[in-house]
């Protein structure tokens, strides 16, 4: 295994406060390991100093290499960007801000040998977030655990290493709505973990907030299940049911009792009930149909605007799907 190459995907965002120590804490780690690697940078659109930071790093290092997109296309397609022009024959993907400390790299490595073909890094702590975060990131987990039809592990995020027998299966994933660790849960293969306590944000701020996290958590149980539609259908016929007790009951009182029947604040409260249900029936459906609109209109699922220290990078073609 002497001539083994790594490569360490890292997607970034306007990161120019922790990339400078991003880069060094990585390039202490890689050199560590006395095999050759690269440093594979994917600039999501960042709009401060990012880049040419990075460029900088590109032109004093040769293992430095960076895909710079058009504009931002999300974190989830930069991993993929990066996995995509990989050549290592192990590849991490691990985040700019330094949550996820560079020296468990390692230990994926030494597990990766035993001959898992999937090595995620499971958080035993999570240091330098509200208790908000953790409560919310841990009832996540467990929800999305529920939900799916995928086994995908708890407490797990994106930090982890893949064979490149795995990174060659997801380039012949073309989805566009994303969920990378859904995805490599759904490859199989033999997958081992590696536990760590999760540092706090090294500097900046986080560019998942509270809109996004929803966002991408809605993603992660739509692309691995149909269960969201069993409930819609079950809410259906739950309203359709209640409604028809109402009617029963209204007919009741009409014929058989003296009783007045009930004016305009039950028979509002019902229709606001049942129009929220139908609404609530519709959005799920609708965030169905809407991938699949993705889908058929089969855009790249980004595009490069400048490759860096990449071979022949006039060559690479951009993603088509």
């Amino acid at each position: 295994m002497s001539n083994i190459i790594y490569s360490i995907v890292v997607p970034v965002y306007n990161e120019e406060e922790v990339v400078d120590e991003c880069y060094k804490q990585l390039k202490q780690v890689m050199d560590s390991t006395k095999k050759n690697y690269e440093l594979i940078f994917i600039n999501d659109g960042s709009k401060d100093k990012t880049v040419e930071m990075l460029k900088q790093y590109c032109k004093k290092d040769k293992n430095v290499k960076l895909i710079d997109f058009s504009r931002n296309f999300g974190h989830q397609i930069a991993i993929s960007a990066g996995m995509d022009s990989s050549r290592g024959d192990a590849v991490v993907v691990i985040d700019a801000d330094l949550q996820d400390p560079p020296a468990v790299i390692l230990d994926m490595i030494e597990k990766w040998k035993e001959g898992f073909d999937v090595v995620y890094g499971k958080r035993l702590k999570r240091k330098g977030e509200t208790i908000f975060k953790k409560l919310t990131a841990s009832a996540y987990y467990r929800f999305l655990k529920r939900m799916t039809d995928v086994e995908i592990p708890v407490d797990v995020g994106d930090f982890r290493l893949i064979d490149r027998s795995v990174c060659d299966a997801m380039k012949k994933i073309k989805e566009k709505n994303r969920f990378i660790r859904g995805i490599i849960s759904w490859l199989g293969f033999k997958q081992g973990e590696v536990l760590y306590e999760r540092d706090k944000r090294l500097a900046g701020v986080t560019k998942y907030p509270l809109k996004k996290m929803i966002r991408f958590a809605l993603n992660g149980v739509i692309s691995f299940s149909y269960k969201p539609l069993k409930i819609a259908t079950f809410l259906g016929v739950l309203a359709s049911g209640a409604g028809f007790i109402y009617f029963l009951y209204a007919l009741y009182q009409r014929f058989f009792t003296e009783a007045a029947v009930p004016g305009w604040t039950s028979l509002v409260s019902l229709v606001l009930f049942f129009n929220g249900v139908i609404l609530i029936i519709l959005g799920i459906i609708g965030e169905y149909i809407g991938r699949i609109y993705d889908e058929s209109k089969d855009r790249p699922l980004y595009v490069i605007q400048e490759y860096v220290n990449f071979e022949n990078k006039e060559e690479k073609p951009v993603r088509g799907g």
